[in-house]
């Protein structure tokens, strides 16, 4: 790689697509979106509750729509979230169509999430996809639906009748097995009735940056509490490695599952791979680098997703080279080492996955409450 070329244009060249984890009207209308996409190779856009809260609240841009909506008799929260939320979302997937086309539907899409409300019931979630899928309207767009227990059922049903889906709240490699077997069980039923299979794409976002947050308060507690310093060293010495050993497992599982004889059946078909997505990868701890969870887990066939900052903080001093083969022996080993101090993988991705679906809750909450106010004010003003 040259001395000015650009790191964020490198990834592409290594086969890992970079998605920004943002969206709002304000990206969109002024013009930075479209630059991010021609000047660093971004090639498609996730949001959630928590994405919209922060996009939409204080911002002045939506008001012409709340306007117009209310003034459309629509007054229901939901339904005006609803609204503001699918003209951001339709004017992405339109601007990102070039993407999808010249990959041939393999990048290019944005993201929009299912409601947190629903995240444990099964059929509610399946009539949500069908209802957001026809709003919408655009074949670039994933519906994002959380891997929680009720996760793989909906997900098979799903990708069976033909939706495009991003799993999203995956914090551990259990459910990613569960994950990925839902979808190909779900590809399967459609090959079964004679339905095609080619123009379905769902990726597994994985969450990163979360696992090391817990993981690392553990060890911070246990070292706390414990009865020498050698005892505190080992402590702190396995913080910072959980989530990036994680997710190094987790491709592990991808590539054996991508040359496993039902998955090449399944290909033969026409079937696209589920990508790993590496989700949350923006770093929490201001002790460890700025572009940790990004360096460390690049990986041919995957996306990781940026902010604004994470782009910019890689764009100016990212080193690319396909790290995600890095210490897999010592992966094994980390977690092995957290079990024997009682923090178990599974248990950690649990407690991460109901945080997760309240965190999206709140916020969606918050700003149903806010798109309430400003309802009220326009009504006032009305009257």
């Amino acid at each position: 790689m040259s001395e000015n070329a650009n790191p964020m244009l490198a990834l592409e060249q290594i086969g890992q697509s970079v998605w920004i984890d943002y969206l709002s009207r304000d990206l969109i209308e002024s013009g930075r979106l479209k630059k991010l996409m021609d000047e660093d190779g971004v090639k498609g856009v996730t949001s959630n509750p928590t994405i919209f809260q922060k996009a939409i609240s204080g911002s002045r841009l939506y008001d012409a729509s709340l306007q117009k909506t209310v003034a459309d008799g629509i007054l229901d929260d939901r339904e005006i979230f609803l609204r503001l939320e699918i003209e951001d979302i339709v004017a992405a997937a339109d601007l990102l169509r070039p993407k999808y086309d010249a990959s041939g539907g393999w990048d290019g899409f944005v993201s929009i999430e299912t409601s947190p409300d629903l995240a444990y019931d099964v059929d509610a979630t399946i009539r949500e996809v069908m209802r957001l899928a026809g709003a919408v309207g655009r074949e670039n767009v994933l519906i994002k639906v959380p891997a929680t227990e009720a996760g793989p059922a909906a997900i098979e049903q799903l990708v069976s009748e033909g939706f495009n889906i991003n799993v999203t709240l995956l914090f551990s490699v259990f459910r990613y097995r569960q994950v990925v077997e839902a979808y190909m069980s779900g590809l399967e039923k459609r090959l079964h009735r004679g339905d095609p299979i080619d123009g379905i794409m769902s990726v597994a976002s994985f969450f990163v940056s979360r696992v090391d947050t817990l993981v690392d308060n553990c060890l911070n507690s246990m070292a706390d509490d414990a009865e020498s310093t050698q005892e505190q060293e080992t402590l702190k010495g396995l913080m910072g490695l959980a989530a990036v050993a994680n997710a190094r497992l987790a491709y592990q599982d991808y590539k054996k599952i991508c040359s496993s004889d039902r998955f090449q059946r399944l290909e033969a078909a026409g079937a696209n791979k589920q990508r790993l997505l590496w989700a949350s990868s923006s770093t929490k701890n201001p002790e460890y680098s700025d572009i940790k969870y990004i360096e460390e887990l690049i990986a041919p066939e995957t996306i990781n997703t940026m902010t604004e900052d994470t782009i910019e903080a890689f764009r100016d001093h990212g080193q690319v080279r396909i790290s995600i083969e890095d210490h897999l022996d010592e992966a094994h080993g980390i977690f092995d080492r957290l079990g024997d101090l009682g923090i178990q993988a599974r248990l950690v991705g649990e407690q991460l996955e109901k945080e997760g679906v309240k965190a999206f809750s709140d916020s969606f909450h918050n700003l149903l409450d806010e798109i309430d106010d400003r309802k009220k004010q326009i009504l006032n003003e009305a009257a």
